[in-house]
């Protein structure tokens, strides 16, 4: 199961066995495109699969926990051509961008409703879809200097996101708000305080904390731990939690198709004119001096 860019590896103990999940990109702070997404997704099958697993630990290597997705291929996973001035491609179809977000938004609800208890070990950068794939486990212990958010929302999204009521749910709509529409980033401190994480823990303890707490869960029953996914998602149901995902990737969707005004900062223009890293300077350079 594992590869040069995802590492996979399952321990068994006494009473159950557990997977440890490492993204293993840490040349890119292991941004998810849709490759490595795809990888992804093929682990969770197997851990969907395999009887004996109990838990999954999901975590990052090198400086981040996960960037988030891949902002160089924004726009061109929809077919968007090539993003040069002389390509005369025809704007992606709504079919190729509903099709392109009803798959991420799924690959996130499978998290959410898996039948094994999920942990996600945070630590450096946890940001869009990296702090959504947080959000969809079971729990969450992060690094204290880990730094968690939603720089994403500063390319226009304005609080569109795949999974706004989970978010909602766990720190209330007024911080919720706040994050999305900011930007900023908080400190894993900050998060344990808010309710985005269980826990927070010295950057070298996060290994071994989250390792005794992911050894403990293997100390439930099979039948317990399914039965308590099962009850958790009818919950969740009840709640309209598990809406997130159809209200994520329909309005995912629209966004793409936002219109600029003239003054309006155009992430995927000026990225074609200056370049992705210089495109980015100048996205949070724009919020110097009013948000922390």
């Amino acid at each position: 199961m594992s590869s040069e860019t995802l590492i996979y590896e399952k321990e068994d103990f006494e009473e159950g066995s557990m997977v440890t999940i490492t993204m293993n990109k840490p040349e890119t702070l292991n941004a998810l495109n849709i490759e490595f997404s795809r990888e992804i997704d093929d682990a969770f099958t197997e851990v969907e699969h395999d009887d004996d697993v109990k838990v999954v630990v999901i975590k990052g290597a090198g400086k981040a926990f996960s960037a988030g997705y891949d902002l160089g291929r924004v726009y061109f996973v929809y077919g968007g051509g090539t993003g040069k001035p002389e390509d005369k491609s025809r704007r992606p179809s709504q079919r190729s961008r509903l099709a392109y977000d009803r798959w991420r938004s799924e690959s996130l609800r499978r998290i959410f409703l898996l039948d094994k208890i999920t942990i996600a070990q945070v630590h450096g950068y946890c940001i869009g879809g990296g702090l959504y794939m947080s959000l969809c486990c079971d729990m969450t212990i992060a690094a204290e200097d880990a730094k968690i958010g939603h720089s994403e929302q500063r390319l226009g999204f304005s609080g569109t996101m795949y999974v706004f009521p989970i978010e909602v749910a766990l720190i209330g709509q007024k911080r919720a708000r706040e994050l999305l529409l900011t930007g900023k980033l908080i400190d894993g401190t900050e998060a344990e305080r808010i309710g985005l994480v269980n826990q927070v823990v010295p950057a070298d303890q996060l290994e071994a904390e989250t390792r005794k707490l992911a050894r403990s869960m293997t100390l439930l029953p099979r039948d317990g731990i399914a039965i308590g996914k099962a009850t958790a998602r009818l919950a969740y149901d009840s709640m309209g939690l598990s809406s997130a995902f159809g209200q994520g990737y329909m309005s995912h969707t629209l966004f793409t198709n936002i219109r600029y005004e003239p003054g309006e900062f155009n992430f995927i223009k000026r990225r074609r004119d200056v370049g992705m890293r210089e495109a980015f300077k100048e996205r949070d350079a724009r919020y110097k001096d009013l948000i922390d």
